[in-house]
């Protein structure tokens, strides 16, 4: 291209400024819009009084090169640690390393239990379900009916709020594709020295030391100081469209500016007035159906149906602080106890000692909601009080030992697959591939695909290529043929 185009990008989590950061070094100009006034969406570190909390945990590791140079670009390699992964399971009262290791798991189900259990893998072996489009027949081929009601159903039902059997199988092919019981046997029995193409989940990772706002904050920084715009506190109410292309945005301004990105810390006085920025190129990591809904003119029906059928998880973490000796080695532990609502519990001192204070740590508490729902609406108090209960009632603490608690909520944190959601995403890529080929999606919600934060990251980065050197690489395949994010051959340690 002789000419540099305008570029607007929505949303300021890792997509948008990963797509910011890219342009910015190429010279283009471009405007970051986000809604928010902190930068990172899901990967931000939210604060309370001094306590950082990393909202859903982020492992920082990559098997794309291009991901992990621009992690470095943006960051010091001073500013990273280096963390072991460690996770469990919480089930029957008991704990359950993970990934599974044979001589664990087979212990603590007991004799009886584990026999049953192999016996049932055996039995799915032979006699797998036909139909492994849904989720619940997709685990049970791979594990048998009794280690999947053990470790995977409990768990996933608290995620996303249906039976399995009512999720399609797409989730696990994104997230746990290549993980079987066979596998883990084999990876928990055989010596690491003889294992030559045994596929392990890696047993460490990169972590900033701030938790992974420092990251999204000091991207915003440099993409400022490089001649890059970014506007906080703005959201878009329309995408113009004329002629088969997309020609400006306009925003409402929702509050006062942001911290951050040379915006002045005194308070807004433009309070819902609106703004318009024209642009040659759109790039969107707003969810993927409000994309569609804001469109004008406003799409065909049958588009904003598709939109408006698309769901979403919501998620709320409610931090506990508490002595150190509360706290555990663990990254976070799975909770498969169905007489508790937590589904998962972070330690923070285990991702940073950064994240916490000297002597005490903070756990996060990982509640799975829908927006509007009786535990999203509660009150602070009321999610505190129900945090430190569950927490005694699973035997990590004593209730006296709380001694404060935040909660943080997050709206629209997981995009939801349910048996329809890919019909519907064809249906809105169609119409938006016709009518505004300049608009294009990006990253987790942006696509409305369960991707991980260095796959969200990739599909900008391969758009901005498309862009501004003309190529054409098709960032819906991006993920969709991987292994499992967090696996590694031996080959490779």
């Amino acid at each position: 291209m002789t000419e540099k185009p305008e570029v607007v990008v929505i949303g300021a989590g890792p997509a948008g400024l990963t797509a910011g950061w890219e342009l910015v070094k190429r010279d283009v100009p471009v405007t970051i819009i986000e809604g928010d006034s902190v930068v990172g969406g899901i990967s931000r570190t939210a604060q309370r009084d001094g306590w950082r909390f990393d909202i859903g945990g982020h492992r920082f590791f990559t098997k794309v090169p291009e991901v992990e140079k621009l992690w470095h670009e943006i960051l010091p390699d001073e500013d990273f640690l280096l963390r072991p992964r460690s996770s469990r399971i919480y089930y029957n009262g008991k704990f359950f390393d993970y990934p599974l290791k044979a001589t664990n798991a087979l212990g603590n189900l007991g004799v009886v239990e584990a026999a049953r259990c192999i016996a049932s893998y055996a039995a799915a072996r032979v006699r797998p379900p036909k139909d492994q489009s849904n989720y619940e027949n997709w685990l049970v081929a791979r594990f048998g009916w009794r280690l999947y009601r053990t470790f995977f159903k409990t768990y996933t039902e608290k995620l996303w709020g249906v039976p399995v059997n009512e999720m399609p199988s797409d989730w696990a092919a994104q997230r746990i594709k290549s993980l079987s019981m066979f596998n883990a046997i084999v990876n928990a029995v055989l010596p690491k020295r003889n294992q030559k193409d045994i596929t392990s989940l890696i047993e460490e990772f990169q972590y900033p030391k701030y938790g992974p706002g420092m990251m999204w904050e000091t991207a915003t920084d440099k993409i400022v100081k490089q001649g890059g715009r970014v506007v906080f506190e703005e959201k878009v109410r329309k995408i113009h469209h004329e002629n088969g292309r997309a020609t400006g945005v306009t925003t409402e301004v929702i509050g006062g500016y942001g911290p951050g990105a040379g915006a002045p810390e005194s308070s807004r006085t433009d309070l819902g007035s609106e703004y318009q920025y024209t642009g040659d190129q759109f790039i969107s990591s707003m969810s993927f159906s409000s994309l569609v809904k804001v469109m004008d003119p406003p799409a065909p029906a049958h588009v904003l149906a598709a939109a408006n059928a698309l769901k979403y998880r919501d998620f709320l973490t409610v931090a506990l602080v508490v002595p150190e000796s509360a706290g555990f080695p663990d990254n976070w532990i799975y909770i498969h106890a169905p007489t508790v609502k937590v589904g998962r519990i972070q330690n923070f001192a285990s991702w940073s000692p950064f994240l916490v204070k000297d002597g005490k740590t903070c756990l996060g508490l990982e509640y799975f909601v829908f927006e509007g729902d009786e535990t999203w609406s509660s009150s602070d108090e009321d999610l505190v009080a129900l945090a430190t209960r569950e927490l005694v009632e699973l035997g990590l603490i004593r209730s006296n030992q709380v001694e404060a608690g935040y909660v943080v909520r997050m709206p629209k944190a997981y995009p939801y697959y349910d048996m329809q959601y890919k019909k519907n995403v064809d249906i809105i890529r169609a119409w938006l591939a016709e009518n505004t080929p300049n608009v294009h999606p990006v990253g987790r919600n942006g696509m409305h695909r369960y991707n991980n934060q260095d796959h969200s990251m990739l599909t900008a980065m391969l758009t901005v290529e498309n862009i501004v050197d003309g190529t054409h690489h098709d960032v819906w395949e991006v993920n969709v043929e991987e292994d499992y994010h967090e696996e590694v051959s031996s080959t490779k340690r």
